[in-house]
This record gives structure tokens, sequence and C-alpha cells, in this order.
């Protein structure tokens, strides 16, 4: 569409990473995190119930939808702790809130592994969630020293 008074068309700015809205970028994350949790949970319901449990591929297709099913749970309570918890200004890209929906899902699967020959007790947990922590805070730290710098 030329511009009435001038014979050039209007200028159209198109979104860059740093321009993007945030509200589409989680509302992609939130639509992955529904699919996480319907294949997951839901493939996991239907492998409980329709198969008998062997060592084999039945207990690695169970960790995986394990996996799965916590990992989609995790993004949305994530995504409103964040929303609660930190200024507007400071609030985690998708990108975060998704890789520590990963560690939540990484951290079940562990936990479940430990449950079968019953070596895993409450300080193991505490012990391996401490890890998992230090290594969020660790790699975040890192990210916002990027960002400063940048």
């Amino acid at each position: 569409m030329l511009n009435r008074y001038r014979n050039e068309a209007p200028q159209v700015s198109l979104p860059n990473a740093e321009q993007r809205s945030p509200a589409g970028e989680y509302r992609g994350l939130l639509l992955a995190s529904l699919l996480m949790c319907v294949s997951g949970w839901g493939g996991l319901a239907w492998l409980v119930l329709n198969t008998v449990p062997r060592i084999g591929g039945e207990i690695w297709l169970f960790f995986l939808l394990l996996h799965l099913g916590v990992t989609g749970t995790a993004i949305p309570l994530l995504r409103w702790l964040s929303l609660r918890l930190a200024p507007a200004a400071a609030a985690p890209p998708a990108g975060v809130i998704l890789r520590r929906a990963v560690w939540i899902g990484i951290i079940a699967v562990i936990c479940a592994w430990l449950l079968i020959p019953r070596y895993l007790s409450l300080p193991i947990a505490l012990v391996m969630l401490l890890l998992f922590l230090a290594l969020e805070l660790f790699l975040r730290n890192r990210e916002l020293a990027h960002e400063r710098n940048a």
C-alpha cells in the first residue's frame, strides 16, 4: 500500500530476536508442553495397562514416556513460578524454562531408575536435587554474564 502523500511504501519492520514478543515465545512453549503431557502420560498409561513389565525395551520406553510427561507437566508450573517470582524485566526466556523442566524430568527418571533396585533414599534424592540446582545456577549465571557483555 502506498503512502497517500508520498509515493513510497510504508516501512514495515519485522521483529528480530531482541524485539520478539515473549508472549508468542511462551505460547509455543505451552503448546509443546501440552503435546509432551498428552504423549507422555497417555503413552505411560497405555504402557502400564497393556504390557507385561520386563527388563528390555519396555523399561526404556517407560523412562522415555516418564521424562516426557514430567517435563511437559513442569513447563507450565515453572512458567507460572517465573511470572510470580521474577520481575517482568528479568523474566527468563522460554529456553531457560524448557531447560529447567528437562532437568526436573531427568531427576524424575533417575529417581525412578534408582527405585528399581531400591537404592533411592531421601538423602540421595536431596543430594541429586542440589547437584542439579547448582548446575542450573552456574549455567544461568554464565548466560547472564554473556548477555551483559554483549
